[in-house]
């Protein structure tokens, strides 16, 4: 009988599609006039109403120097290193890529990435970007989580980030 009701079970997770979301986020990384350039360290990651963290999507930092010095300056990210980073051993799977040039970046995530894991509710997608010979900058942006209908809220980065659209959708 056990075995049954396991195989009745396992029969309705095929008959029953899952409900999937996603979410695309579009930032603005700005080409600063300035001596010396660097493309910025920047970290994503999803954090609670209450600030507590809830789940990291992306890093991009100096992934091809050698003997991995690049991770050296993760700490520059301050608010990121103190809420996760600093638990990490980078390179991280699915996480850590490298930093991206300036322009608009689209980047798509599933609920298979930090987002399955998220509990109905109210929640910030939180952008930290850090340049060597430069500044610092921490964006959020609100959203809602399970999406009912596909929504966009936008923020904006006043010297280190630009633009930035997240799109959640059922």
């Amino acid at each position: 009988m056990l075995i049954r009701y396991a195989t009745a079970i396992s029969a309705a997770g095929f008959a029953f599609p899952a409900l999937a979301a996603d979410m695309a986020l579009k930032v603005e990384i700005p080409r600063l006039t300035v001596a010396e350039y660097h493309r910025p360290y920047v970290a994503i990651w999803i954090e609670k109403n209450d600030q507590s963290f809830a789940g990291n999507l992306a890093v991009w930092y100096d992934i091809k120097m050698r003997n991995n010095e690049g991770t050296k300056w993760l700490k520059d990210m301050r608010a990121w290193w103190r809420k996760s980073g600093r638990e990490l051993t980078m390179p991280v799977d699915g996480l850590s890529g490298a930093t991206r040039a300036p322009g608009e970046q689209t980047v798509q995530f599933a609920d298979t990435t930090a987002l399955g894991k998220l509990a109905p509710g109210e929640y910030n997608v939180v952008l930290e970007a850090a340049r060597e010979v430069g500044g610092r900058e921490v964006v959020k942006v609100p959203f809602v989580w399970p999406p009912k209908a596909a929504t966009t809220t936008q923020a904006r980065g006043e010297h280190e980030l630009g633009a930035i659209s997240v799109t959640v959708k059922p």
